[in-house]
């Protein structure tokens, strides 16, 4: 597996640091302490509102058959008082799978955000500024930031396993059973309710949305949030014979290649030249490469033109390619005559390699650019602003190895989707609404992968908003494109 796949905060995981050997020990049953849940009142300027509201840091004990704990989860809510039972409450989490919600919590939408650049420039050393953040959307929904087993301060206790909710399924159901138990706790089973995350926080939506839904015993829900996402990985799946990563990775190509002005005669519209790559990816791009080593002669030599033109790449190094770059090779190979590489969550960033002449990246420069800030913003607000106290390190991206990605019975266990699930939720349910919201430069989850996804048969189109932001995967870190999503995403709710 690549180095640079193993660093993102996307679809793989980095390996997860060293604990101390007493944080790896899990206590017997009657040693285990209760959860851990602090308080404190604040408030603050939101949408242009002033807010009163409680912020909580605190644990869920998720228990076993036998009435004992098998895992601490913890989570972060930010509700408004007065308490409003019929106010909506939003829940969202990150991806990874083993990322923890400090993107989200400390980027986009809590009420302090940790203040890094915005152009795409490393984030350097400490210290940094937490800020108070007026685009966090307290004015419009009650917030619940929850970290999965594995990933924050949440773990496993007593005799609990990973094993137990490493997986797509299993991870949504413990993920589900914190919501029930919250909304029980806090007397709001009526409220209107929004789920969402970003990047495999995509697809725990979907599967979560499916425990919460899928059976009798249901929890309705209003919203879907759905940022930089990732449903099918079926068609994304990097694998010889696949041809699909190409002409799904292709628009995302146009995109970068007109942010670093490698197209001749370049629009002056991303949109437009961003369309015009979509149009050519599904028509002659996808006829192309359906024939296979059929294609030969002057349609070759027109659609391998065209495909230089939209990539930003020369012909010489396409037709080496047999017309199919991968993302790997794209981000070493667009900004070579300059000596850089452009990152993988976001595109905007560049980096120097080590060997400007190698294959591949040595590290993604979106990621490294953005990671120290954050793990210090989430550690610094936690544990002194809110004041929850553990000895154990804030897994900010960790390694959640072996995940069981099993999704089902038949063909699913060849084709990897959860894309069904959101799909059969809507059907289901007239007032079930999705909000996408997507980076132009991200291409740990291009745009088009969710355009797909979410056009195929069954999923009502009249109920999915799109939103496109000119940054990258947490589109957030630009100044820009923060307030746009904020704005975005609170219309999506007040939609309701």
């Amino acid at each position: 597996m690549r180095t640079y796949l193993m660093l993102s905060a996307a679809l793989l995981a980095a390996p997860l640091l060293a604990q101390d050997e007493k944080d790896d020990a899990k206590p017997a049953a009657a040693e285990i302490p209760p959860p851990q849940v602090v308080s404190k009142r604040m408030s603050g300027t939101f949408g242009g509102q002033r807010i009163n509201y409680v912020a909580t840091a605190g644990e869920v004990h998720l228990k076993g058959d036998d009435g004992q704990p098998r895992a601490a989860i913890n989570y972060y809510s930010y509700v408004k008082e007065p308490r409003d039972p019929n106010r909506p409450v939003t829940f969202l989490f990150n991806g990874g799978p083993g990322s923890g919600s400090v993107w989200l919590h400390m980027g986009a939408f809590g009420p302090k955000r940790v203040a890094i650049p915005s152009d795409a420039r490393d984030d350097g050393a400490p210290p940094y500024p937490i800020v108070d953040n007026p685009d966090a959307i307290l004015d419009v929904t009650d917030i619940v930031f929850i970290d999965p087993v594995g990933t924050g301060f949440s773990h496993v206790v007593g005799k609990g396993e990973t094993k137990d909710y490493w997986g797509v399924t299993k991870d949504a159901q413990s993920v589900a059973k914190v919501i029930r138990l919250w909304l029980n706790e806090n007397g709001r089973w009526n409220s209107p309710k929004y789920l969402g995350g970003e990047s495999y926080g995509t697809t725990r939506t979907a599967a979560v949305a499916n425990e919460l839904e899928g059976s009798f015993n249901d929890v309705a829900l209003n919203g879907l949030i759905l940022i930089s996402t990732i449903l099918d990985f079926g068609a994304q799946a990097e694998v010889e014979g696949n041809d699909m990563p190409y002409i799904i990775s292709l628009p995302s190509y146009a995109a970068v290649a007109w942010y670093h002005n490698k197209v001749p005669n370049r629009p002056a519209s991303l949109e437009q030249f961003v369309a015009e790559a979509r149009s050519f990816a599904t028509g002659p791009y996808a006829s192309a490469l359906m024939k296979g080593q059929a294609l030969q002669g002057p349609e070759r030599d027109q659609v391998r033109a065209q495909l230089a033109r939209y990539s930003g790449l020369s012909e010489q190094f396409l037709e080496r390619t047999d017309l199919r770059p991968s993302p790997g090779r794209f981000w070493k190979e667009l900004l070579r005559d300059r000596g850089l590489t452009v990152g993988r969550l976001d595109s905007r960033y560049t980096g120097r390699d080590r060997d400007t002449a190698g294959e591949e990246m040595d590290n993604d420069p979106s990621f490294y650019g953005i990671d120290a800030g954050y793990t210090a913003g989430v550690n610094a607000w936690v544990r002194d602003g809110l004041g929850f106290k553990t000895e154990r390190s804030y897994v900010t991206i960790g390694n959640v190895q072996p995940w069981d990605w099993d999704i089902g019975l038949g063909e699913a266990t060849y084709y990897k989707s959860v894309a069904p699930y959101i799909g059969k939720a809507m059907r289901e349910n007239s007032g079930l609404r999705v909000f996408v919201g997507q980076g132009y430069y991200d291409f740990a989850t291009p745009f088009f992968g969710a355009e797909y996804a979410l056009t195929r048969t069954g999923f009502p189109q009249d109920r999915i908003v799109w939103k496109y932001y000119e940054a990258g995967h947490m589109m957030y870190v630009r100044d820009e494109d923060r307030r746009k999503l904020s704005a975005d995403v609170r219309e999506f709710i007040r939609g309701r």
